[in-house]
């Protein structure tokens, strides 16, 4: 035979050829729902910058759960936005706040597993991820806050907490915290290398975060002073390094599309549990693009999940979830 000898086309000749070779899988194991929960509504209203996503009220918090359970998913997260803000986000740690209560109505009556997100960024006034006083983000005042709200989301029934302000030191304290008050089997997932990104806008807005300018803190118009720059290449491996040490049982890289050399990295550097977060912009762009074809909109997430997936990522959070498992259901 004339040049070339080695012809990788022969493996891609038949649909049955690709599928013996493949060493990249996605199935329904590998998917985590985000389910929004806003408190003082009493139906689900669909969120206006995320197609075919809801703020679902505690009367229709049933029927997202019936749904995943249906969909055969392993579990969810949720995110509470409550209807009483304040300067210190107080309301993160009220034992019967939106997200202590949705929480516990779905332990009550599933198994699925359930993580809830650990921020205060939708529960102050002015929308970032803490306590600020005149130096802006204040670290350390912000650390027992989260400290009060994971015990709390543990004490309601939660599988993990998942701290994602990127908080100095927030596994280590949260870890204390709740083994302190006998959770010790409350895991954590921790936003590791969680960056200052410009595909957060839809959610921030599903959950009326979006950071506001603070009189006499003009560097504070966002969050880069705690989220990662995406110009840096360092940080990431070393924000991942110290949450494991501090007692983070997965870690998370957030966004995932636009960082999959950090996923890859982190799966060649660390033996843990890696989750990465298909983020509320990747997502509303696959929806946007597909509009009313829903087969190219089937290919766009089999494709990017599945990249997410060969990065290395172990599962993958992803608002399409629930769409995602009835296509691989149909495969």
């Amino acid at each position: 035979m004339s040049f070339p000898k080695a012809r990788l086309r022969r493996l891609r000749k038949t649909a049955n050829i690709r599928r013996l070779i493949k060493n990249v899988s996605l199935s329904k194991d590998d998917l985590l729902y985000p389910i929004f929960v806003k408190e003082g509504i009493k139906e689900k209203s669909e969120i206006k910058n995320m197609p075919g996503q809801w703020h679902h009220s505690l009367k229709t918090l049933n029927e997202v759960i019936d749904d995943c359970e249906s969909a055969g998913i392993p579990g969810v997260i949720i995110f509470g936005i409550p209807e009483n803000k304040d300067e210190t986000g107080s309301e993160a740690f009220n034992d019967q706040g939106i997200v202590q209560t949705a929480v516990s109505r779905i332990k009550s009556e599933s198994s699925l597993a359930v993580f809830t997100d650990v921020c205060l960024c939708q529960y102050t006034i002015h929308g970032h991820c803490g306590i600020l006083d005149e130096s802006g983000l204040n670290n350390d005042k912000t650390l027992e806050v989260l400290r009060k709200t994971s015990v709390s989301h543990a004490r309601a029934g939660a599988d993990f907490v998942s701290p994602s302000g990127m908080i100095d030191g927030q596994v280590k304290e949260i870890r204390e915290a709740l083994d302190n008050e006998g959770f010790g089997d409350v895991g954590i997932m921790s936003y590791s290398a969680k960056f200052a990104s410009n595909f957060y806008g839809p959610f921030r807005d599903a959950v009326e975060s979006s950071p506001k300018k603070v009189e006499g803190l003009p560097h504070l118009g966002d969050r880069s002073t705690y989220q990662m720059d995406f110009k840096t290449s360092e940080q990431p491996m070393r924000e991942i390094k110290l949450d494991i040490e501090e007692g983070a049982d997965i870690v998370m890289v957030k966004p995932a599309l636009p960082y999959l050399d950090v996923i890859r990295e982190a799966r060649q550097t660390f033996d843990v549990p890696i989750s990465a977060y298909q983020v509320s912009g990747e997502y509303t762009m696959i929806k946007r693009l597909s509009e009313n074809d829903e087969d190219y909109e089937k290919r766009l997430f089999l494709e990017s999940l599945n990249s997410i997936k060969r990065a290395g990522a172990n599962f993958i959070l992803t608002y399409g979830a629930l769409d995602v498992s009835r296509w691989l259901s149909e495969t």
